[in-house]
């Protein structure tokens, strides 16, 4: 099973630094892949390129980049950059992205955001498959009147989109090369995540998509203080309609009963579970915030699980 973590280091002195040594020690447990979330830090395609030139043991990708604020043709150049480094192992994660941070951080509206995507999605695609587009849509224009392909880059990138929603993931079957759902366990995976997006792939005479599961999760013994962490911790997606949708998909009132907390054998079946309900691969995220000793008895089970 294709197993990986979220590197999000904790109060860090260097984040370049730690981010690398937190690889090194996921590709030392047998994990196969490190993901870096997008926020207004750090640029997470550069900070992955980085990460796997020092750490080529692992795949790394992004999950995810909101496409509000930012533009095919960037997003192609960084992309491509990322995966000429890291020499095929770089996957780009994008998302819509919610109102909150793109009407407060970059002052735009949060409007027409499924076709906004499918409009990023089609230029994109034209800019990583073939090194030129020439896009013409409604709320964005992509051209190339200069080449815009990085040597080094020439397998392509796969694209990956935080998709959950029944519009958005119709796009991301049609488009994209698989999802990557957050906070949908795996009820919601099965009976409505992935039957949709691979309907919409099917249908768009695409290949069966990837479902990158990122899932909440620890290996612990204090498994009730560990839960109101993770609940204090992810109460912010609760405000988020398309989240507070999947969570009770999923059959959770709070976006911390989403999260997998328990001992070796119960955070193992519930990664079962996810593969049972249909996920390819399996990514954990948030397993640093509980101190360093949860977090190495999560990564080495899941390096075990990953063999």
């Amino acid at each position: 099973m294709n197993v990986g973590v979220a590197l999000n280091p904790t109060a860090p002195a260097n984040q370049i630094d730690a981010s690398v040594q937190l690889a090194k020690e996921a590709a030392a447990a047998g994990l196969r892949s490190a993901w870096f979330g997008q926020t207004f830090g750090a640029d997470s395609p550069q900070l992955a390129a980085l990460v796997g030139r020092e750490v080529p043991e692992l795949h790394v990708g992004t999950s995810a980049i909101p496409v509000f604020g930012r533009h095919p043709l960037l997003v192609s150049s960084q992309a491509q950059t990322a995966q000429a480094a890291t020499h095929g192992r770089y996957h780009l994660g994008l998302a819509l992205g919610t109102k909150l941070l793109t009407e407060t951080g970059f002052g735009l509206p949060f409007e027409r955001p499924v076709a906004r995507l499918r409009e990023f999605l089609t230029a994109l695609r034209q800019l990583i498959e073939t090194g030129s587009a020439d896009f013409h849509g409604e709320l964005l224009t992509a051209t190339t009147p200069i080449p815009a392909r990085v040597p080094g880059a020439e397998s392509g990138v796969p694209v990956l989109v935080a998709a959950m929603g029944p519009q958005a993931l119709r796009v991301s079957g049609e488009l994209a090369d698989g999802i990557l759902p957050y906070l949908a366990g795996p009820r919601a995976l099965a009976e409505h995540i992935v039957p949709a997006v691979t309907a919409a792939a099917e249908a768009a005479g695409r290949p069966a998509p990837r479902i990158v599961a990122l899932v909440p999760g620890v290996v612990t013994d204090d498994v009730e203080a560990v839960r109101a962490t993770f609940t204090e911790n992810l109460a912010f997606y609760e405000q988020i309609p398309s989240y507070a949708r999947v969570i009770g998909l999923s059959g959770g009132r709070r976006a911390g009963d989403i999260a997998v907390i328990g001992d070796e054998e119960k955070v193992a079946a519930e990664v079962q579970r996810y593969r049972d309900a249909g996920a390819t691969e399996v990514v954990f995220s948030l397993s640093e915030i509980t101190g360093d000793t949860d977090r190495r008895r999560t990564w080495k089970l899941l390096g075990e699980l990953a063999r």
